[in-house]
């Protein structure tokens, strides 16, 4: 890491930090429940705003365009890290809260595909880019500032309350789904009711844009800017010089881009499995998820206060070898867990009402098939037993999401100097979170499609070329995780800087 004098004190006393990471907290949730909302509403948006006649197509095109706000993320962190470096962090993220805000809500009154036809997925797509964008700078200034607010023995317990508010962020969205979902009837929902939560969102918003408007800034940029210490042009003193280039390098390469791919697997991909492989149902699996993410959120603060005592290194790479290692059994289970083709239906239980037929299982799950011409869907909902355990399993995915990113807000900020830490910790964030890891669902459901596919090609000759096709999306985040685990292993010191 970047040696460095000690830092000057932080004077922030404990009421006025708290308030800081409040605010900072709130806004950075704010951004992440529009961020995935998105997500968390694929299956019914592919059927909004793509074309009907492919419902595969549509689903990995809705995909596409989710993970096309990840791919834009850098670029938000190099504009709007540039600004926070020189104009200052509180400013810049009140930007970005707003974008985020305004793109999210017109999400929700762009008109369907039956309504304009192309031109739906393609000013959602303009949306979903400016959502990146504003995600590209949220993150880097809301670190930085509760960072530079902090005292250096506590930074990582301080900082990993921001971590928090992905998942908080996810678990709002899918809980505020639900909500919405049970007060109106099922027809209602998918006609209109699915565009409440994006237009939520703007009240939300404005609530967090007034709190932070009240707040200071940072005491070390004011410090900086006060001394003419502040960069002029933060993109060259980051990227064009060796020395720091280096550790932008190490930052993604050993960290971020690990810690992204396991990001999106334990929380996103976890969810996209349930419903998209194992066909369980949408209630169902986003109950799974969301009592698995508010059981192991607390974690994230637990690991955050331990790297403070042994040091950032040795929690994130243990959480990276730890989901290489077990990804595949977890995953296998969860699909076992939810296949009915495995267990024994009650034959005098099965019942039909005009094209769907609801079958009934000795462990309490239920497949319901509808038939709509030559088109044969069917829906699973699990039996208790097995929602306890598919819980438990997605929990310790995110037991694991906790440990690789935790630490890693007070990692970055401790590996750049004050005048350009905005934009050198943002941008290996953000390629690390939002390629690497944004492509994930995407990826790792082209990997399975495509190996269920093969499967099929070869199914009459009996010669299978997959085994479990339905594991095969695996490898992407098995294999990333390998490599930054490796370079992280080799390369980064397990030592704590104090703030430059």
């Amino acid at each position: 890491m970047v040696n460095a004098s000690a830092s000057p004190a932080v004077t922030t006393n404990k009421k006025t930090l708290w308030k800081v990471i409040g605010a900072s907290s709130l806004g950075t949730l704010i951004e992440w429940y529009d961020f995935y909302i998105f997500g968390s509403l694929a299956i019914v948006i592919s059927t909004k705003f793509f074309p009907p006649d492919n419902p595969t197509a549509a689903f990995l095109s809705t995909l596409a365009t989710f993970a096309a706000g990840f791919v834009v993320r850098p670029f938000g962190a190099l504009f709007f890290g540039r600004l926070g470096d020189i104009i200052g962090r509180k400013y810049t993220f009140m930007v970005t809260l707003l974008l985020m805000g305004l793109a999210t809500c017109a999400i929700g009154l762009v008109p369907g595909y039956e309504t304009i036809g192309f031109a739906a997925p393609i000013i959602v797509l303009v949306l979903r880019l400016l959502q990146g964008l504003a995600l590209g700078g949220e993150y880097g200034g809301a670190a930085t500032y509760v960072a530079e607010h902090s005292e250096p023995h506590k930074r990582g317990f301080r900082t990993s309350w921001i971590q928090t508010t992905a998942t908080f962020g996810l678990f709002i969205s899918l809980a505020v789904i639900m909500l919405t979902k049970s007060s109106m009837s099922a027809e209602a929902f998918d006609d209109w009711g699915w565009r409440v939560p994006f237009l939520i969102s703007s009240v939300m918003v404005v609530v967090s844009y007034f709190i932070r408007r009240n707040m200071d800034e940072s005491p070390l940029f004011k410090k900086a800017k006060n001394e003419g210490k502040t960069s002029t042009n933060p993109l060259r003193e980051s990227f064009g010089k060796k020395y720091n280039f280096k550790f932008v390098l190490l930052a993604l390469f050993g960290a971020t881009m690990g810690q992204g791919v396991i990001w999106y697997t334990g929380q996103f991909y976890a969810l996209s499995f349930l419903q998209s492989v194992c066909k369980v149902d949408f209630d169902q699996t986003n109950f799974i998820i969301g009592c698995a993410l508010l059981a192991g959120t607390g974690f994230f603060v637990f690991f955050g206060w331990l790297s403070d005592k042994i040091g950032r290194k040795p929690i994130m790479l243990a959480g990276m070898l730890l989901a290489v290692l077990t990804y595949r059994p977890i995953y296998d289970r969860m699909y076992q867990l939810t296949d009915v083709e495995a267990k024994q239906e009650l034959m005098e239980q099965r019942r039909t009402v005009g094209q769907t037929l609801v079958k009934v299982y000795d462990d309490g799950s239920t497949a319901t098939v509808v038939s709509q011409g030559d088109a044969v869907t069917q829906t699973v909902k699990v039996g208790q037993r097995a929602f306890f355990f598919l819980a438990l399993l997605v929990f310790i995915q995110v037991l694991y999401v906790t440990m690789v990113y935790g630490p890693i807000a007070a990692f970055l900020v401790e590996m750049f100097p004050v005048h350009i830490r905005y934009t050198s910790m943002s941008l290996p964030y953000h390629i690390g979170n939002g390629i690497f890891g944004g492509l994930l669902p995407a990826v790792a459901t082209y990997l399975v499609t495509k190996a269920q596919a093969a499967n099929m090609v070869q199914q009459a000759s009996g010669a299978l070329p997959y085994d479990k096709p339905y594991l095969e999306g695996l490898w992407y985040p098995i294999i990333i995780a390998s490599v930054s685990f490796i370079i992280g292993l080799l390369y980064i010191k397990n030592k704590n800087q104090d703030v430059q």
